[in-house]
């Protein structure tokens, strides 16, 4: 298709402008697919018509392609690189919160400035800071893909930490406590049985709710005692878990039993009846793929009510068993792992309060006067050795004195009494 001067053609998979003018030439990729086409359509009706205005160089003529007509080519190229959760939440924030604003500009036109714009505009519209930074987030996403594909120099969302209002890294949470947990689960027992194991599993592996109606019975390693977790639920989609890779999570004893008997009820029931026994290890009554809403809404909700609970969120069984781990000593290591954590910051983020460390006898020590601190060898790190000065018995007079008397040092086995050469981690 040509416009004059300017040509529109797909080459390689994708859609590029050609412009030939008074001797100048220039190519530019647009994008890919049926929406590359569009963008490159329109990117070539406004040179043309930038010509046809009299200017009489092509340099940096491709820009042209507003933000909202990139959008598409953008929401395409990552709809198979991205979670399907990620991709529809990418798509929403552009509808809603970016498209008004910057929507109608050349992505050339849309300056660092009016990126601040827009974050500012966001937070007097009362947005959360978390949720300005996805927003903003979002926008960046779009101009990297943009740079690759030369239409853009820069990319001027880049670092929205520089102008956005500082995000505590401690999230909010609301575990149950230990007690409370003893409630919950012997309600459901009581009162709800057929879902007391999805309670059971949830409370003591940590699994999040998409994770939980995605478990198959192959996923259950009754010899090793653990849970290998593959896939996720959400959105009406199985994917990969959060973190995009399996991983292993502990049964406790009393979970493996639980599951055991459950497996072997399903067993007997399928016998009764001459059907197959559900692949997901916590199905629908039919068979199939537990409603998340329903579980959420009708039967979590309404176990928390019969136990005289207060309510919380059905995420906080997650952050409950993290924080039990934690107050129990378990290293935030092992609980990093159990959760799936992709790195230890996030659970020194999210847990990190709840992690014992308040030993006062360290802070204590810094009290004792110097010529008695060799003869105490409480530490509040056992793991460094008792040096042999901490060990040997008291003498008369100070250390500093038995050095005086004696210029060449002290019959206590060390020739200096400098500590640095003995210790290297002084």
């Amino acid at each position: 298709m040509a416009v004059m001067g300017v040509k529109v053609r797909e080459r390689n998979g994708a859609w590029w402008i050609f412009i030939n003018h008074h001797g100048q030439r220039k190519a530019r990729r647009i994008g890919a697919g049926a929406s590359g086409k569009k963008a490159a359509q329109q990117v070539a009706q406004q040179i043309q018509a930038r010509l046809a205005l009299g200017q009489t160089t092509i340099d940096n003529q491709s820009a042209g392609v507003t933000l909202d007509v990139y959008a598409e080519t953008f929401l395409q190229r990552i709809e198979h690189i991205r979670k399907p959760s990620t991709h529809e939440s990418y798509q929403q924030t552009l509808i809603h919160d970016i498209k008004p604003m910057l929507g109608e500009l050349d992505l050339r036109a849309i300056t660092r400035e009016k990126v601040k714009t827009l974050a500012m505009a966001c937070l007097k519209k009362g947005q959360s800071p978390k949720t300005v930074q996805n927003i903003i987030r979002c926008l960046s996403s779009l101009f990297s893909h943009a740079v690759e594909d030369c239409l853009i120099a820069i990319n001027p969302a880049l670092k929205p930490g520089k102008f956005l209002p500082k995000i505590s890294k401690r999230r909010k949470i609301d575990p149950l406590t230990r007690e409370e947990v003893a409630v919950l689960l012997d309600t459901a027992k009581m009162r709800l049985p057929r879902y007391y194991p999805l309670f059971l599993c949830a409370a003591r592996t940590g699994l999040r709710m998409g994770e939980l109606l995605a478990l198959q019975w192959p996923d259950v390693d009754w010899q090793g005692r653990f849970i290998e977790v593959r896939r996720n639920f959400t959105h009406w989609r199985l994917t990969t878990p959060k973190s995009g890779e399996s991983r292993r999570v502990d049964m406790s004893r009393e979970l493996a039993q639980t599951l055991k008997d459950l497996l072997l009820e399903r067993q007997i029931d399928a016998g009764a009846t001459g059907t197959e026994v559900p692949l997901w290890v916590f199905p629908s009554e039919k068979g199939g793929l537990l409603h998340p809403h329903n579980l959420r809404d009708r039967v979590f909700y309404g176990l928390l009510t019969k136990a005289k609970l207060r309510r919380v969120r059905f995420h906080d069984l997650r952050h409950s068993f993290a924080s039990l781990l934690l107050q129990n000593g378990e290293s935030p290591v092992y609980v990093k792992e159990q959760m799936g954590h992709s790195s230890i910051q996030v659970t020194v983020d999210c847990y990190g309060h709840l992690i014992p460390g308040g030993n006062k006898q360290a802070v204590d020590r810094l009290d004792t006067p110097l010529a008695q601190l060799a003869f105490h060898a409480e530490s509040a790190t056992p793991a460094q050795p008792i040096r042999e000065l901490e060990r040997i018995p008291e003498r008369k007079g100070s250390l500093d004195h038995a050095v005086m008397a004696r210029r060449n040092g002290v019959s206590d086995g060390f020739r200096t009494r400098d500590l640095r050469i003995h210790n290297p981690a002084l």
